[in-house]
């Protein structure tokens, strides 16, 4: 029995770890999902065992998975599940890939849990703290823009395609000047915003209640990051997208290199 939304987030995200991890390395069959994407059946198996978590403990609410889609009934309390952030990464073994889940509980995340199932931390939310755990104990975590690195997405979807292009971005010569960027295609990096091991993260996309990216924002937004929408606008606001940011200092300035893409294009 699970206490806490928030302790039953962090078992449900390490049931689906233990299956990538154990997968890891190994054979995996494809299964198209477009021209340009695929799932593997590590992705299947891992949503299977972080929904059979989810749903013995909380019979009553939603389930939304990735792969699965929307499985029980229609509820206020809706688990959001991404059991393979990366599978690209995870297919070409690279091991830079997330299990990502969050809680939606009437229009609201705050409860999330992100594993890093090759590194064996989870990194965790119940909206008050952001806690990372490794081998069971649990610290605080510390955002910082020490390190001036940088995530920019370069996945669509991409609304905002007319005056933003993520890949551009990296071309621009003041976010080489300020920032030291980085693609590494998955959204662990959000929540290594979170953690300092990232001074901001970009990306364009729909966002709201997306399996991929609810875990990191409220992560993020628990540890005290500054999160806004591409213009730097309040999240789900005006245009799409989004801008994480260690710190003030580090989100303007992404924001103004953003604000000069715009004029640009636009």
């Amino acid at each position: 029995m699970h206490s806490t939304d928030a302790e039953l987030a962090v078992t449900a995200a390490e049931a689906g770890a233990a299956v990538v991890r154990a997968k890891y390395g190994a054979p995996l069959a494809h299964f198209a999902k477009s021209p340009m994407d695929f799932a593997t059946d590590a992705d299947l198996e891992a949503e299977r065992a972080i929904l059979g978590v989810l749903r013995a403990a909380r019979p009553d609410d939603g389930f939304l998975g990735e792969e699965a889609g929307l499985v029980g009934p229609a509820a206020a309390r809706t688990w959001l599940v991404d059991p393979l952030c990366g599978t690209l990464n995870y297919a070409a073994r690279t091991p830079l890939v997330s299990v990502n889940v969050a809680l939606r509980d009437n229009g609201s995340s705050t409860v999330a849990a992100v594993a890093d199932p090759l590194a064996g931390e989870v990194l965790w939310t119940d909206g008050r703290q952001a806690q990372l755990r490794h081998d069971g104990v649990d610290e605080p975590l510390a955002p910082s823009a020490r390190t001036k690195l940088v995530d920019v997405n370069l996945d669509g979807p991409y609304p905002n395609a007319d005056w933003f292009r993520a890949v551009q971005l990296l071309a621009a010569p003041e976010f080489g000047a300020a920032f030291r960027p980085r693609v590494s295609s998955t959204t662990l990096a959000l929540a290594w915003v979170a953690a300092g091991r990232r001074a901001g993260y970009v990306t364009d996309g729909h966002l709201r209640d997306s399996v991929h990216f609810t875990s990191g924002i409220a992560l993020c937004q628990a540890a005290g990051c500054v999160v806004t929408g591409l213009r730097g606008q309040p999240l789900h606001t005006g245009v799409e997208g989004l801008i994480v940011a260690a710190d003030s200092q580090t989100h303007a300035a992404l924001v103004a290199i953003v604000n000069q893409q715009h004029e640009r294009l636009a």
